[in-house]
């Protein structure tokens, strides 16, 4: 019988994490919820119910298996979180903000973990910025980010990488695959599904 598997997101900033997750949670992927101490803004509300936001103080608290900071805010998974979905689910996804936290969680599962890089480039990267309302102080900002963090070169820590630049159905068709929650139809049924 195969191992518990968990999967885990990593991309810059706009490259479609939480998308990906928010598309496999609603097809009934267990989620490990990421603790943070990032306050979400309006714009982005759609990722409260990715994340667990936290005082500092109470994050200090927490017993986390991963802990790192990301533009100046904490993002940690829980032990407990993570002893639950190795324990109880099949297939579990989250959302990694660092190789550093990539290789925290690794020591703690190893071979079971997964992990998916989702590339864009600098043209939809900036296009998504603006379409979330980003100004140009913001989008400066995290242009200058990712060049200094090193974010768009982190693909080389990864086992996969799927390039999300189209629409997130291709992406997430890739996912699929990647996550082996795809199933393959005997040649009759395809040949009368291309007819």
């Amino acid at each position: 019988m195969a191992n518990n598997k968990i999967y885990a997101f990593l991309g810059p900033h706009a490259s479609g994490k939480s998308t990906m997750v928010s598309q496999l949670m609603s097809m009934g992927v267990h989620y490990i919820p990421t603790v943070t101490t990032r306050v979400f803004d309006d714009r982005y509300g759609y990722k409260r119910r990715l994340y667990k936001t936290v005082s500092n103080d109470d994050y200090r608290k927490e017993k986390l298996i991963v802990n790192n900071t990301y533009q100046a805010n904490n993002y940690g998974l829980r032990k407990a979180d993570v002893l639950d979905a190795y324990s109880n689910h099949k297939v579990s996804i989250t959302i990694m903000h660092d190789p550093s936290a990539i290789k925290q969680l690794q020591k703690f599962v190893n071979q079971d973990l997964v992990t998916i890089f989702l590339m864009i480039d600098d043209v939809v990267f900036v296009d998504r910025l603006l379409r979330s309302g980003c100004l140009n102080d913001e989008i400066r900002y995290y242009v200058e980010t990712a060049e200094e963090t090193g974010e768009f070169e982190n693909w080389r820590d990864v086992d996969f990488v799927v390039k999300n630049t189209s629409t997130a159905r291709v992406a997430l068709e890739q996912i699929l695959a990647i996550m082996g929650l795809v199933t393959l139809v005997p040649q009759e049924d395809f040949d009368n599904l291309v007819k």
